[in-house]
């Protein structure tokens, strides 16, 4: 990725560090080299001045949980996937998001190319962490090679059973160029063979598969809805959750004591279960996603304000790419009409997510961090809902998007 060199001031009415509990007045920033270099009252003077006036300013935000990929045939060819991707990507730093964690395609090589292509400069989009693909058993929630076996005898996903076969899936994870290893801990909404209920992997093949990850320098998530896929998942030591849409909060006490992180990925639930009796809204989706919300959507209603009322560290994951990638920022409104303060749905975007990805260079705006700034009209500790409205991002000191231009 290219770094501007070139010194800009980013001045705005209001801003917010990543951290601090509420915004504060008109403030500027200095940006050169790519990074942060002052933060403070405003100055005009001693480089080209970006004006946004009636705007907060607010740090990059990081997703850690989207398929960059679409959701597309099982046939699609490796150069369509890609191609689709970058639709997504143009599309995630159009809404403000210059970091996010991909948790998985097929095949593995399209994010891992793409996070390098990236890198380079050559495509647009955030920067991208990526678990190439999710490790799953047969018949779990990766496996998607329904039908593909009995028909062609072959398997599709990077599927793996016992502990000598998720210890190789692991290793093979790695040579792929993978930075985090992702794992079906228990059945899935879009899985036609299992359901969110089940329990995918024994204790002994969770503790092997996050063990030899971390033998590998690699962390680990875990795609887990119920409470025994959690805590599985948790006594092994995995650094982050996903989903725990059907976990009840003794189960979450459980990561607040071992410090591992949840990515409740909301607005997906959320959306399904508004829409369950819209015909329209499940057109082209397969049938049995739709059974399988209506079969737990009292308990998913019942369990949706529970990450609001649990000590978690919350990191901010939309699973953009089940609903489409331009709507990944609702994950903000969701969270907070499900009892998240806006604050803490703003961290989880922000500074809590970089403490979960290990990535401290950025997250917050202060000197010395990369220059990812992002500003959105109104106040989003007022109306969580104008984070849908973000016009100026800008990602390495370079401007990637300003709506309305006012620079002198």
């Amino acid at each position: 990725m290219s770094i501007a060199t070139n010194p800009l001031i980013v001045v705005a009415d209001r801003f917010w560090d990543g951290i601090a509990d509420r915004p504060s007045g008109r403030t500027s920033v200095l940006v050169a080299g790519g990074r942060v270099e002052e933060v403070g009252p405003t100055r005009t003077r001693g480089a080209e001045v970006v004006d946004l006036g009636d705007r907060t300013l607010v740090p990059g935000f990081i997703d850690c949980h989207v398929h960059v990929v679409p959701d597309l045939p099982p046939d699609t060819s490796v150069s369509a996937q890609t191609l689709a991707a970058l639709t997504s990507l143009r599309t995630l730093l159009h809404n403000g998001f210059t970091t996010v964690r991909d948790l998985g395609c097929a095949p593995p090589s399209v994010t891992v190319d793409l996070k390098q292509a990236q890198r380079e400069g050559v495509v647009d989009g955030p920067r991208m962490i990526v678990a190439p693909r999710i490790i799953s058993g047969r018949g779990g929630h990766g496996d998607k090679s329904a039908g593909l076996g009995e028909r062609f005898g072959v398997e599709l996903g990077a599927l793996a059973d016992g502990v000598d076969e998720v210890v190789q899936a692991v290793r093979v994870e790695a040579r792929q160029g993978a930075d985090w290893i992702k794992f079906a801990g228990t059945g899935g909404f879009g899985s036609e063979h299992d359901d969110p209920e089940l329990v995918t992997y024994s204790q002994a093949e969770v503790d092997a598969l996050v063990a030899t990850a971390r033998d590998l320098g690699m962390p680990t998530a875990v795609h887990a809805f119920n409470d025994e896929g959690v805590l599985r998942a948790a006594h092994a030591g995995v650094r982050s959750v996903e989903h725990a849409s059907l976990a009840t909060p003794s189960t979450l006490t459980v990561l607040v004591d071992k410090g591992i992180w949840l990515v409740p990925t909301q607005f997906v639930t959320v959306e399904c279960l508004r829409h369950l009796d819209d015909d329209d809204f499940w057109t082209d989706k397969p049938d049995h996603l739709r059974d399988t919300f209506r079969t737990h959507a009292d308990r998913l209603h019942q369990c949706a304000t529970h990450p609001a009322g649990s000590a978690a560290r919350i990191a901010f994951g939309s699973d953009a790419s089940v609903l489409p990638h331009r709507d990944n920022w609702r994950e903000f409104p969701t969270m907070v009409s499900n009892g998240i303060s806006e604050l803490r749905a703003l961290r989880a975007a922000t500074s809590e997510a970089a403490a979960l990805l290990a990535t401290p260079d950025r997250g917050t705006i202060r000197p010395g961090a990369l220059a990812d700034l992002v500003a959105m009209p109104g106040n989003p500790f007022e109306d969580i809902g104008c984070t849908g409205n973000v016009d100026f991002v800008m990602q390495n000191g370079h401007i990637k998007r300003h709506a309305h231009p006012d620079v002198r």
